[in-house]
């Protein structure tokens, strides 16, 4: 039974590491997830507080998983994981069986999970924490008290100092479709052998005052003008087995004209600089204005990609504003602003603003 808690503690506490980390990698990813499960409950009140909960999640996470390898104050971490499991177990079954959410988050972006996948492994995991928890009084730390403390506090300034670090530079992993090398209309593709999403249409028409209803391949053999049309709609027939990995990327000028095609087909290298928001211009416009310059002087275009097409032209009335969802840009730009240096579809390069004097070096 010994071997069998030792066991349990550092798979739980390993994996517990490994999943804090991982988010921790990318905590506005995990933050945007959380605005998925406050829509869905209507608790909009939280919206504002997402990002700070979501370092405080993946600061926990690793620290619990630390705690409870070395053993540290078993009985109050057994407790604190057995309500986080049961958290987690939840929010893992509303995703299977409520259909809101398409993922959980659990592992970010860098380890998808299939919902029924993430349900089991958190069942798993209630598992094994019982029986940690039941037996927390039977584990011996080996580290002596102060040690412990001083890895546990370690341990906080680490994770937290990640998170903040890449929350002004990027992510150390990219794992979103967006990522350095990727050819952005190859992402926009459904993979090779996989089946589209199949839809039958379905007419609503009226006769002598009547509704009907029938397919396009079953139309009424008296049809004729004295059917009168009044509705159509795709059901779906069949589920797809993928789906491309973008599948909203749109740009659009300032007059509204679709120009997402004509942009990622130049040949030759360019520059978007995604900027979700017009917040904190002070800290970037300066540097943006001396990439701008050294880009045009070697004929490099720079465009601006964002989802505040007016406040853009207020602060820059001489950049052209590719008009984009908000939702995009934080899938493709962690950091506002974020430059990518472009060559046709494909990103040469990806960086954040702080970290400008990169990008004069790649002009």
């Amino acid at each position: 039974m010994k071997l069998f808690i030792t066991l349990s503690r550092w798979l739980v506490g390993l994996l517990f590491i490994f999943s804090g980390l991982i988010k921790a990698n990318d905590p506005a990813g995990l933050s945007y997830k959380m605005l998925e499960f406050f829509e869905a409950w209507n608790w909009h009140f939280l919206d504002n507080y997402t990002l700070g909960l979501s370092i405080a999640m993946n600061v926990f996470e690793v620290l619990a998983g630390v705690a409870l390898i070395v053993g540290w104050r078993m009985k109050l971490f057994s407790w604190l994981l057995l309500l986080l499991i049961l958290f987690f177990t939840f929010l893992t079954s509303y995703v299977l069986f409520s259909g809101k959410i398409k993922t959980c988050g659990c592992f970010g972006d860098c380890l998808p999970l299939t919902p029924l996948q993430t349900f089991v492994k958190d069942v798993v995991l209630l598992l094994l924490i019982l029986v940690i928890f039941f037996n927390a009084g039977r584990v011996r730390t080996g580290i002596a008290a102060r040690p412990a403390a001083i890895t546990l506090l370690v341990t906080i300034l680490a994770v937290t100092g990640i998170q903040f670090w890449v929350l002004r530079h990027l992510p150390f992993l990219d794992c979103l479709p967006y990522k350095k090398g990727n050819a952005i209309l190859e992402q926009m593709k459904i993979p090779t052998g996989a089946l589209s999403d199949s839809f039958a249409i379905r007419y609503e028409y009226k006769k002598n005052g009547k509704t009907v209803y029938f397919d396009a391949l079953h139309f009424p053999a008296d049809f004729d003008s004295t059917y009168e049309y009044v509705n159509r709609k795709d059901e779906l027939v069949r589920k797809g087995t993928a789906e491309a990995r973008i599948v909203d990327l749109s740009f659009r000028t300032l007059h509204g004209t679709d120009t997402t095609q004509a942009i990622l087909q130049q040949h030759e290298r360019y520059i978007l600089v995604w900027a979700k928001e017009m917040t904190n211009t002070d800290d970037w416009k300066k540097p943006f204005a001396e990439i701008r310059r050294q880009a045009l002087r070697k004929n490099i275009p720079v465009y601006m990609v964002t989802a505040q097409a007016a406040e853009a032209v207020h602060y820059f009335p001489d950049v052209t504003i590719l008009q984009c969802d908000a939702t995009v840009i934080k899938t493709a730009a962690r950091v506002n602003p974020t430059y990518f240096i472009m060559f046709e579809d494909r990103i040469l390069q990806k960086y954040s603003y702080a970290d400008v004097s990169k990008v004069l070096k790649k002009i």
